[in-house]
């Protein structure tokens, strides 16, 4: 079914690209306008499906892993470490995405104008700490939600997942529930998820036809700069590895070799769970800390992801010739940490984040159409790299542990 969804992606997306080419050379300027609403309802609707879901998805998500990780702490020294681990690598993935962005400046040069009617139409200004601080707290939660203010979603989240965790007796009904809505919303995120083929299409159409072949040298940085940004990535966890393994780590890249090639050709890095877990155990690693890491990394460990979210924002912001200050930017890497935590199982969880935070800091949510164009093709990195980054993860644990790499490793 994955492989044939990326299939049906890749035909929507050259479709689309045709179909702008042809737009764009054979229609005057009235006729493209007619034809850019007549893909604008499409695409316009897909957001509005996805805004549908993001409120409930953000709050029943981060309330039940929230509830999940005071069950790992409960259990020692272990569960510390390992979500130490996360936070550091997390807070690594997303700034290495936001200096690499800049650096490669990816989306600028195209200048788009900002869409009449989105949020990108509220002057950027630079925010204060009274103004922050203030509107974290929400006046009323269904407010908050009814505006996807997700911020404040977020304390209230976290709020009622510490309060479920302190419920004596009364917790397994509670997150039983949690855990239900979490279920349903992520199949209605399936079923939104479905219409991709169809948005990627008509935004790739109406994009070229608009603005010509040229976008798709946009496109080309894009892919290309966050690819180099991953394989930076790489090299760094690799590096990381190679402290606690000495010279030992190549037995661990040649273990993780088949997971991460499997994860990168169906663009999942859950398909690749199984071979990677017996693949970890394989390699000489305890099988009480290779069982116990993973589960969590797949949750709060997802380094391709947490890199994509911030290069993903900065260049929607770049294309519309958008300045964040830095205060901004540490407030997004801030939000982008808690956001996203919890969200592993979502179809195109990292898309859903990226639409999520956009109006915070008040960018065209219309700019993750140019983001969706070619998101399947950036999935299928980033999921190899969450691989890298558990496969890490779980060598760091077992070093902290008293594993060394002598005799098991290899053998």
């Amino acid at each position: 079914m994955n492989r044939r969804f990326a299939l049906i992606v890749a035909v929507a997306m050259m479709a689309g690209i045709v179909a702008g080419l042809i737009a764009n050379r054979t229609l005057d300027a009235a006729q493209i306008k007619i034809f850019d609403s007549g893909m604008s309802i499409v695409t316009e609707l897909f957001l509005r499906l996805v805004r549908m879901i993001i409120a409930p998805l953000v709050f029943s998500t981060l309330v039940a892993g929230i509830a999940h990780m005071e069950g790992a702490s409960a259990i020692g020294r272990i569960g510390a470490k390992t979500l130490g681990w996360f936070v550091g690598a997390s807070l690594l993935s997303l700034t290495m995405g936001l200096v690499l962005v800049h650096l490669f400046q990816p989306g600028v040069g195209l200048a788009l104008p900002t869409p009449a009617g989105d949020l990108g139409t509220i002057k950027v200004t630079p925010f204060t700490l009274h103004d922050f601080l203030t509107h974290l707290v929400p006046v009323s939660i269904v407010q908050a939600m009814a505006n996807n203010e997700i911020l404040q979603i977020v304390v209230f989240s976290l709020f009622v997942g510490t309060a479920i965790s302190a419920i004596p007796g009364r917790t397994p009904a509670v997150m039983a529930l949690t855990e239900q809505i979490v279920t349903i919303m992520l199949k209605v995120t399936g079923y939104v998820m479905l219409l991709t083929p169809l948005a990627v299409f008509a935004a790739l159409a109406s994009t070229v036809a608009r603005q010509g072949a040229g976008v798709l040298l946009v496109y080309m940085r894009f892919v290309g700069g966050f690819y180099v940004a991953l394989l930076l990535l790489w090299s760094v966890l690799i590096a990381v590895a190679t402290l606690f393994l000495r010279g030992r780590v190549s037995k661990l890249v040649s273990a993780i070799r088949e997971p991460a090639l499997l994860a990168f050709s169906t663009a999942s890095s859950e398909a690749a769970y199984p071979k990677l877990l017996d693949a970890l155990e394989e390699t000489g690693l305890p099988p009480r800390i290779v069982s116990f890491v993973l589960p969590l990394g797949y949750s709060f460990n997802l380094d391709g992801s947490m890199m994509y979210c911030t290069f993903a924002t900065l260049f929607i912001a770049q294309i519309y010739g958008i300045e964040l200050t830095l205060f901004q930017q540490i407030s997004l890497l801030l939000l982008l940490m808690v956001t996203s935590k919890g969200m592993a199982g979502v179809p195109r969880a990292a898309l859903v984040v990226v639409l999520a935070v956009l109006p915070v800091f008040h960018l065209p949510e219309t700019g993750v159409l140019f983001v969706l164009a070619v998101d399947h093709l950036l999935d299928m990195g980033r999921s190899a790299t969450n691989i890298v980054g558990n496969s890490v993860a779980t060598v760091a644990v077992s070093y902290w542990e008293g594993f060394r790499p002598g005799s098991p490793l290899g053998q």
